[in-house]
């Protein structure tokens, strides 16, 4: 008898925890944790697509961005991975930092512990200068670091990021060593770059929207970082075409820690999958407009474990450099 009393508790109890997941979300804020500082691609994508979620996602959703740069955004990933699986904290994952930190160094997440809900957008490099700073293309960077090691400085925004292993590939491949510098943010970059502390800055085509159309103002991109010239800007440009066939993007998307509800991460993905076709975002966010590229997590996940067997080798050169 005794055990037929704990069984009808047991059941009682999943039949009470299931139903509440249907009111998600309730009256309270969802963070979101940022890992870069206000201004940059991931905060300003975070903040225009957010409110388009919210409608989508019904009830009294309200979403609230937290910033917190930092390491390459590895505290905004430890954060999501430390946080309750209860849907009201989640964050935002940048890629490559994001799989590819952990290969470099023991740290403070794993990636076993966050589930990924969707990728948001695929953002090549972009490198940017003052426009009318002597440096009018890559050759132009390349012959003065071969001239002089270190002579050019290029700005980041942390080890991990896109901009840091672009640099790096880019040492490996032109057989030259800039002279980097580490930015909590874009913004940061371009405040150093329009200043002249900062001649080169390792951005993402989207965080510069003054680049696209004819709206040119103090910046100006000399390379980009894909494997054809973007159709927003026709006249930048690849690497490759200055003689360096090197690659990067930026992905981004969101994530929540592991142990969140499947009908939630569900609702979650279709409510981002939605908004991102939204005309109304779509106005409000010229910037990301060319580099759109939704992916459902599982997908993007696939994605993740196939992209990391390429930076292996990359992350074993720089540990490698590190312990010399």
């Amino acid at each position: 008898m005794h055990k037929k009393v704990q069984i009808i508790a047991v059941i009682l109890g999943i039949a009470a925890c299931g139903p509440s997941w249907a009111t998600w979300p309730e009256d309270k804020p969802i963070e979101v944790v940022v890992g870069f500082a206000a201004g940059g691609g991931t905060d300003v994508m975070a903040r225009k697509l957010l409110p388009f979620v919210e409608k989508r996602v019904g009830g009294k959703a309200k979403f609230v961005v937290l910033n917190k740069p930092g390491a390459g955004g590895e505290i905004a990933f430890a954060s999501i991975a430390r946080a309750a699986p209860d849907a009201y904290a989640m964050g935002v994952v940048n890629v490559p930092g994001y799989n590819f930190l952990p290969m470099t160094r023991k740290t403070q997440y794993s990636m076993d512990d966050i589930r990924l809900v969707a990728r948001v957008v695929d953002d090549p490099s972009v490198m940017v200068v003052r426009a009318e700073s002597k440096l009018a293309n890559l050759s132009d960077v390349l012959a003065a670091l071969r001239s002089k090691t270190g002579s050019v400085t290029f700005g980041h925004n942390g080890a991990g990021t896109n901009g840091h292993l672009a640099l790096r590939m880019l040492a490996g491949a032109a057989k030259v060593e800039p002279n980097e510098i580490s930015y909590r943010g874009t913004s940061a970059q371009r405040t150093d770059i329009l200043g002249g502390h900062l001649e080169v800055g390792m951005v993402s085509l989207s965080e510069v929207p003054e680049l696209h159309g004819t709206n040119k103002g103090e910046l100006r991109a000399i390379a980009i970082l894909s494997k054809t010239r973007s159709p927003s800007l026709p006249d930048v440009p690849t690497a490759a075409e200055a003689g360096v066939p090197i690659t990067m993007t930026a992905e981004r998307g969101f994530a929540v820690p592991k142990g969140v509800p499947d009908d939630v991460v569900k609702k979650l993905e279709a409510a981002i999958a939605d908004s991102v076709r939204d005309p109304e975002y779509i106005k409000s966010s010229p910037g990301d407009v060319p580099v759109l590229a939704f992916m459902p997590g599982a997908e993007w996940q696939k994605r993740l474990d196939d992209m990391s067997q390429g930076l292996r080798p990359l992350a074993d050169e720089m540990r490698v450099n590190e312990q010399k």
